[in-house]
């Protein structure tokens, strides 16, 4: 490890699943050290989203059935271990947290070019070195092993992308998760120049799927709160519906042809109403909920297409990069916060006040 790296550092850690009282901010946590095939990065900033607070509380465990803000506070009184992350294997604690990552390389493990040093990267979030690049698996970046919140993290260099462009590292730190997120949406359901309804659209996955749409040439309608109809519209929305109107009336059934769904919960019914015989429904949170009503003669009456998007094929990833260079897109961020305000923030992002991405600042 290059002698400019201290031994130890200032990170977050998550001491089990619960309330934001779970996270410890610590100045004595041990800097990770790069293995083979890996590289060090000196934590610029990192970003919070959902699936930070999601794993938190335990909310992917089956025995949770309500929204992410009913328990994102305070936690839940009852969480199974065994089954409360993405991979369905139980959390090991402490744990650093933290999707997001952007930052620069300082050391780099065996197997990796020492002129990578000095770059600056963002991470993949959805991570597949270590689990052999196996189809539909993955780690994610901060729940299956440690994150951003801290000011060092090490990360596959594979996974390790270089970035060229003149955004802040706040911009940047916005990209990983909600961005590859809903791209990978769009992938999936193969997303062209059609109509398209996005929901929860002024959160940081909605706001990029706003703008990832609109780039492939996508007519969008955003369901978003009121207050926000000016800022959705200015990521780009051709048309923003209040996310508590009956959109059935609002939009008219059989005119979607994709849904991009963030949010699940009591009125998704409708959101299979609004979509045309044919149409798609792309889906990788349920903030509102998880259990929902279906009616599958909807479903196989109208042909549609239901679609569950976690896992990401690798061009996902790449695309976001090129965007980014070609300055295709830009992030909004709403606010950054130093990472000792961690629980301020995750407070800030539980009330859903602001459009966009906050964004946690590690000390120097």
């Amino acid at each position: 490890m290059s002698t400019q790296v201290p031994a130890q550092m200032v990170a977050v850690q998550l001491l089990g699943h619960g309330g934001i009282d779970v996270l410890h901010y610590r100045e004595d946590v041990p800097t990770p050290v790069p293995g083979p095939n890996e590289v060090l990065i000196k934590v610029a900033a990192a970003g919070v989203n959902n699936t930070d607070i999601n794993t938190r509380i335990g909310w992917y465990s089956k025995k949770v059935t309500d929204a992410t803000n009913t328990g994102g506070a305070e936690g839940f009184e009852e969480v199974d271990d065994d089954d409360a992350t993405w991979s369905g294997v139980p959390m090991a604690f402490p744990r650093i947290q933290g999707a997001d990552c952007c930052g620069r390389i300082v050391a780099v493990g065996e197997g990796v070019d020492a002129g990578r040093i000095g770059e600056r990267v963002i991470v993949r979030n959805m991570l597949r070195s270590y689990v052999d690049y196996r189809p539909f698996e993955c780690w994610t970046f901060g729940s299956e092993c440690d994150g951003g919140f801290a000011q060092y993290a090490k990360a596959p260099a594979r996974e390790t992308h270089r970035v060229d462009c003149d955004w802040s590292d706040e911009e940047l730190a916005s990209i990983p998760c909600a961005y590859s997120t809903a791209e990978g949406m769009l992938h999936r359901a193969n997303v062209g120049a059609e109509r398209v309804l996005v929901t929860g659209a002024s959160g940081g996955v909605g706001s990029a799927a706003v703008q990832l749409a609109k780039r492939r040439g996508a007519h969008v309608t955003a369901l978003a709160s009121g207050s926000k109809a000016d800022d959705v519209k200015a990521l780009g929305a051709d048309a923003v519906i209040d996310r508590n109107a009956d959109i059935v009336a609002e939009i008219g059934r059989d005119t979607i042809d994709v849904v991009v769904d963030l949010v699940a919960g009591e009125g998704w019914p409708a959101l299979l109403n609004v979509l045309k015989r044919g149409g798609r429904y792309a889906t990788a949170g349920a903030i509102a909920g998880p259990l929902v009503e279906l009616d599958v003669r909807t479903l196989y009456l109208k042909d549609l297409t239901l679609v569950g998007c976690t896992f990401q094929d690798d061009i996902v990833f790449e695309n976001l990069v090129s965007y980014i260079e070609r300055s295709e897109i830009r992030p909004v961020v709403a606010k950054t916060y130093p990472l000792s305000e961690i629980g301020v923030a995750q407070e800030t992002f539980l009330a859903k006040t602001f459009t966009g991405k906050l964004v946690l600042i590690p000390p120097e």
